[in-house]
């Protein structure tokens, strides 16, 4: 270990049942440094991190890791905050219905002779707001702001366990563009503070952009550490996936036929404060064998939407009308939007897309058991060949169709809500945020499915934050903001700048 490294991890093996996670992976942090960590879903990047923070304790792995110049052991994760070690994880672990200054403080309260001094918590909150840019009141419900602030939040409360080495799982993969570059300046801002940062981002733009060096993984294993000079995004992907990717979007000849999905003069009101328009009077359509896609910021109003329309999901005082190949359908339930042909993937698949404690299986045929029954009674051998056949046809990665759905990586996890979907057979998909939180390979098979899945006829409408995304995969798209559609235009007259004009304009008028 030279003087500027102040973490070294050796030869770290970690095994669960079946799988070899990590093999011989090395890492080495310096001070003061943002050390990125790349490589597809499932190269072991989350377990690494868990290793080094004690989540996977000491004796459930093999290697050695050694920091500020000790070897560490660490029991939980307790052991390694109090040698300054934070992480934080992809889903935040904030509790919403306490204040920011209570979640900050939760698990390290700030007590004499076991009393809170409330006073003390909110002095110190309102210091440690202010170092990560955040002007809340630190009484301020952690439910009553944004995932971007909820970020900081987090980061805060790092800060107050004096971190010295913190790291970061893909914590701009919820973000607006905004919010991502506020939190990227503030790793830099750390680092001229003597802070060393692990990032874990699958947005090598942001990534290219902080790190000082990259270090990347795949299968298991490390395969090169980068310095400044060695970085490009096209080095990143050849090294992370093993090949090199001609093209980030695959190509496809579109065939576009009739329409065969439409929603007319869609309104919806808040749920819980019904005299609230969320969306306004929003009026699109899709055809056979097209990809729509559906661009706005964060807020616009697309998840709304979409939920709305699928079963009404979401939202109160819902009126507007469903149209499925030029016939106005009842689509008022899940159930009902399903029999017709209308299927949605939602952008939160851990919340809503997936049964994390049931295996694959289960997971595939739950949306449409009647393939795989017979007089009301389940077919095991049905089942078991409905979900081999779609973990085949989507490239699912795990040990077997018995693997639980929660150990899978996050790529893998969204081909198995694609594949549930799939075997419902429906006419017209809604993908929202398909691509969310996985890496370049992972995106690359799901872009590959979207377009077999036009070619059969279907219709796809696609919601996405990535507006490269958009502009790749989509022959026409909308565009939302404040609950209204501002914008139309076909995929190849489309530009990033046409878009966020339609947006500025759309604010304009609704001034």
């Amino acid at each position: 270990m030279t003087d500027s490294t102040i973490l070294e991890m050796r030869d770290i093996t970690k095994t669960f049942p079946g799988v070899k996670a990590l093999q011989n992976v090395n890492l080495d942090v310096r001070a003061g440094e943002i050390h990125a960590i790349v490589g597809e879903n499932g190269a072991g990047k989350s377990t690494l991190m868990k290793v080094l923070s004690g989540v996977y304790p000491y004796g459930e792995y093999a290697g050695e890791i050694r920091y500020m110049g000790q070897e560490c052991r660490f029991g939980g994760i307790h052991d390694s905050e109090r040698s300054g070690i934070v992480i934080i994880h992809q889903e935040l672990a904030l509790v919403p219905l306490l204040s920011i200054a209570e979640n900050i403080f939760l698990g390290n309260e700030q007590a004499h002779y076991g009393i809170i001094d409330w006073n003390l918590v909110r002095h110190r909150a309102a210091e440690l707001l202010k170092r990560v840019g955040l002007r809340e009141d630190p009484d301020t419900l952690i439910t009553n702001i944004g995932v971007g602030k909820q970020q900081l939040v987090e980061i805060a409360k790092a800060l107050s366990k004096e971190v010295k080495l913190l790291i970061l799982d893909e914590p701009t993969a919820s973000l607006s563009e905004k919010d991502s570059e506020a939190l990227l300046q503030l790793l830099i801002e750390f680092k001229g503070k003597g802070i060393s940062s692990i990032l874990i981002s699958h947005k090598l733009n942001e990534v290219s952009k902080v790190a000082d060096r990259i270090t990347i993984l795949r299968d298991g294993q490390t395969i090169e550490t980068l310095d400044p000079h060695e970085i490009s995004e096209d080095r990143i992907i050849t090294s992370m996936v093993g090949r090199t990717l001609e093209d980030r979007f695959p190509s496809r000849a579109p065939n576009i036929g009739e329409t065969i999905f439409e929603v007319k003069d869609w309104v919806v009101h808040h749920p819980v404060h019904p005299d609230r328009q969320i969306i306004k009077g929003v009026n699109i359509n899709v055809r056979k064998g097209e990809v729509v896609g559906i661009a706005g910021l964060m807020g616009a109003g697309r998840t709304e939407f979409a939920m709305s329309v699928f079963g009404k999901s979401y939202g109160t005082r819902i009126s507007g009308d469903v149209y499925l190949h030029g016939k106005k359908v009842d689509a008022s339930t899940v159930g009902r939007a399903v029999a017709h042909g209308l299927a949605y993937a939602t952008e939160d698949r851990k919340t809503y897309g997936l049964n994390l404690i049931d295996h694959i299986k289960h997971n595939v045929t739950v949306a449409n058991l009647k393939a795989v029954s017979h007089g009301g009674v389940l077919d095991d051998i049905a089942e078991l060949n409905a979900a081999n056949d779609y973990r085949k046809k989507t490239n699912i990665r795990s040990s077997s169709v018995y693997q639980k759905t929660g150990n899978l990586s996050g790529g893998n996890q969204q081909k198995v809500v694609l594949s549930k979907w799939l075997f419902a057979n429906p006419d017209v998909l809604i993908l929202d945020e398909p691509t969310r939180g996985i890496d370049v390979g992972a995106k690359y098979e799901i872009y590959t499915i979207i377009n077999r899945l036009a070619g059969e006829g279907k219709g796809i409408l696609v919601i996405s934050s990535e507006m490269p995304e958009l502009l790749g995969i989509c022959d026409r798209i909308y565009v939302m903001n404040e609950g209204r559609i501002v914008g139309e235009m076909a995929g190849h007259e489309a530009s990033q700048e046409k878009i966020m004009r339609a947006i500025v304009r759309g604010e304009a008028k609704a001034s």
